[in-house]
């Protein structure tokens, strides 16, 4: 009956009467690119998307979501229960500061980012630093949307690179993005570059870093994620962390702007205590807040957040050593320091940009690895997540899928 979750297996398709594919039924196989060997086994799972991600090993909807309140009210007792549980369970499993704020917001980690940007920027300077599209996204909003009258400085890089951190102003507040999505560069642990004695707030997008990454909470005054990243969970609910600073600001600072109704925060100039209750701005999916709940519990199976993190720097350590191994293939992210562990993004040394559509459409058809292409605004290459879900049995796998491919795919622009 719900097989639909798990359309790429034998079962599920079996279960809907889907044919396997045939693997290379519409491929060229010229003699040249016939001659690199396929390899015999596949990825138990070649789902390395960067969003939505993986579900965690063993996931079975049935037993996850037994006791989802489906056709319930998010505002009856017993699913503010679940809420609450959801809320204070994240802040023991990230290790959240006591005097910190958890709550669950609309439309995601945008959602989020876009709530605490129209409702707390404008009292001081900007400083803004990306070194990706998303990041470059909370830039162009700034500038172009909310158009501050204090001043906005663009801190900025190139793919594959930090920009200059330690040149940001502790007396202007800071938007960052912790992890770079769609470049696979992050910040150096422990955030040296903010400043003890900041007196602007720092606003920090962490959403394919957080359950994977350390995050030093006295560096961070607002952060926002998703639950469709690290822990494999659904989208379209975003998850809001703000410190005592950031609260005095929300309660201090009244915008000189319209701000809808899902970003509010405050009631008559005080904080909405309620929010961070559980009682949320707009109705939430009790479905994904279940969805939410099986995932921290397997988090705590696993040793809570130093077992995520293990799991993702042993997944970002097979590629470390499959790509000193092949001078074909290279990080984005130069400098292992800024290296991601989550979104984990490859160049290619001898393929162009149509080469490399065809290398990740092939790996797609033989049902290898799906979603990995490059972001489209990043350079071409491809995306593989390593976040805690995925198995780095199945990326060894992968790997050995990747040079067939790149072999398959280069032998073939030889002919």
């Amino acid at each position: 009956m719900l097989a639909w979750v798990s359309v790429t297996t034998t079962s599920a398709r079996q279960a809907w009467g889907i044919r396997p594919r045939v693997c290379g039924t519409s491929m060229s196989t010229g003699a040249s690119a016939a001659a690199a060997v396929k390899p015999l086994a596949k990825p138990a799972s070649g789902c390395f998307s960067s969003g939505p991600c993986k579900k965690r090993p063993g996931y079975v909807v049935t037993e996850a979501l037994s006791e989802a309140l489906l056709g319930r009210s998010h505002r009856a007792p017993v699913a503010l229960e679940r809420i609450q549980l959801a809320l204070s369970e994240t802040k023991r499993l990230l290790r959240i500061p006591e005097d910190y704020r958890v709550a669950i917001v609309p439309a995601s980690d945008t959602g989020a980012m876009e709530m605490v940007m129209w409702s707390m920027l404008g009292p001081r300077p900007v400083d803004v630093c990306w070194w990706e599209s998303f990041g470059q996204g909370w830039a162009t909003d700034i500038l172009k949307e909310l158009r501050l009258e204090p001043p906005v400085r663009e801190i900025s890089a190139e793919y594959g690179s930090l920009p200059d951190l330690a040149t940001v102003d502790p007396a202007h507040d800071v938007v960052f993005t912790w992890n770079g999505t769609t470049s696979g560069v992050c910040v150096p642990p422990g955030a040296e570059w903010i400043s003890d004695t900041r007196t602007g707030i720092t606003i920090c997008d962490a959403t394919s870093a957080v359950f994977a990454m350390d995050m030093p909470w006295n560096k961070i005054d607002v952060l926002t994620y998703s639950w469709q990243k690290v822990l494999g969970g659904e989208a379209a609910h975003g998850m809001l962390v703000l410190s005592p600073r950031a609260v005095e600001r929300l309660e201090s600072f009244d915008p000189p702007r319209p701000v809808p109704k899902i970003f509010r925060m405050t009631k008559k100039g005080k904080i909405n205590e309620g929010l961070f209750q559980g009682s949320v701005i707009n109705t939430v999916s009790m479905m994904c807040v279940e969805d939410y709940l099986d995932a921290l519990r397997w988090v705590d199976s696993i040793g809570g957040l130093e077992g995520t993190m293990g799991r993702s720097r042993s997944n970002l350590a097979v590629f470390e050593d499959f790509v000193a191994k092949n001078d074909w293939i290279d990080f984005l992210a130069a400098d292992p320091q800024s290296r991601s562990s989550t979104s984990v993004c490859f160049k290619f040394n001898r393929l162009d940009k149509d080469q490399v559509k065809r290398l990740t459409k092939l790996l797609e058809k033989e049902e290898a690895a799906f979603d990995i292409g490059s972001y489209r605004d990043a350079p071409p290459g491809i995306r593989v997540w390593c976040g805690a879900t995925v198995e780095a049995a199945d990326l060894k796998s992968f790997t050995e899928w990747l040079s067939w491919a790149h072999e398959y795919v280069f032998l073939e622009s030889k002919k």
